[in-house]
């Protein structure tokens, strides 16, 4: 090889070192395991920037420094010929963004302009989130036998419905977090490391108290396989509620439809917004206007409840 080009190779390997950008991702994945955040938000930042390094390799951009917003606005374009949509393009645009901003404030790099301030977001269009109606959760209900699995999916069921919890919060209880006489439940690992209290009510409580005597593991999880070899898995509480809702008939509903009919369920019975946020563990009123959504018929009967000229006459 000549000189030259060996200069030129040892050059490319050295900035690979300094600069490389899957350097500066691993770097930026291990900052967040030490500052503490879950291990949900550090895999949905992993599979991301893992996502955007790959076409930024095949664009044969390897240094975050030769970065530029046309690139970012390629990956954006990219990801929507494969299919993405809306939501999970600003998705990716979130952990890109978090990424490159992470990476200024560490290596305050001289003359370097981070691309993404020059990149808007992908629009999001909010779509009204759809609950689960109460008659296709009751026919749920009826296709739970005698059995363990029976027992345990009719509490898992009434129980999801409700705390109002995320799956992985649902999922993550274990024993010790429930109190069975009063129906206080402690989520102790929420989203962004946040605990709340939600509780359940007393048809729940019976439901689980049933699932709970038929029990003979020692598994300190609330929620346990069929067959009491661990905690049950995200994809196992999925198969429950397409099981469930195939055996009724009825749409497969997910867990997160659940929480949404939790949070109208609330409304419809005059719960204050402000103890619904709490109950849900959002931050702001924001992301919470989406579940509260009402549909025709609520607002019809809010318009009976309070009809001017009704009043009037």
């Amino acid at each position: 090889m000549p000189d030259h080009e060996q200069k030129t190779s040892n050059q490319h390997m050295t900035r690979e070192k300094i600069d490389g950008l899957e350097t500066w991702v691993t770097a930026f994945l291990r900052d967040c395991k030490t500052r503490g955040l879950s291990a949900f938000t550090v895999e949905f930042y992993r599979a991301q920037l893992q996502i955007f390094a790959v076409y930024c390799k095949g664009e044969d951009v390897t240094a975050v420094l030769d970065l530029t917003p046309d690139m970012l606005r390629g990956f954006l374009l990219m990801l929507e010929t494969k299919g993405h949509n809306a939501g999970g393009r600003h998705a990716a645009y979130r952990a890109v963004r978090v990424f490159l901003r992470w990476y200024e404030v560490e290596t305050e790099p001289e003359a370097w302009v981070n691309p993404v301030r020059k990149v808007k977001p992908p629009k999001v269009t909010h779509e009204l989130i759809k609950g689960v109606p109460a008659e296709d959760i009751k026919a749920m209900l009826e296709t739970c036998g005698d059995n363990f699995t029976g027992v345990r999916d009719r509490a898992l069921l009434l129980c999801l419905l409700d705390t109002g919890a995320r799956a992985r919060e649902f999922l993550s209880l274990n024993l010790d977090d429930v109190d069975f006489v009063s129906g206080a439940v402690d989520i102790r690992k929420g989203k962004g490391n946040k605990s709340r209290t939600v509780f359940i009510g007393k048809k729940s409580r019976k439901a689980l108290r049933a699932y709970i005597r038929l029990r003979t593991d020692k598994e300190p999880c609330l929620w346990v396989t069929f067959n009491g070899g661990g905690r049950l898995a995200v994809n196992s509480l999925r198969q429950v509620l397409v099981r469930h809702a195939e055996l009724a008939g009825m749409p497969v509903a997910s867990a997160h439809k659940f929480r949404r009919s939790f949070a109208l369920a609330l409304l419809r019975a005059k719960v204050d917004i402000f103890s619904i946020q709490k109950l849900m563990g959002h931050a702001g009123l924001d992301v919470l206007r989406l579940y509260l959504a009402q549909n025709t018929d609520d607002v019809r009967e809010a318009h009976e409840r309070g009809s001017p000229v009704d009043g009037l006459l």
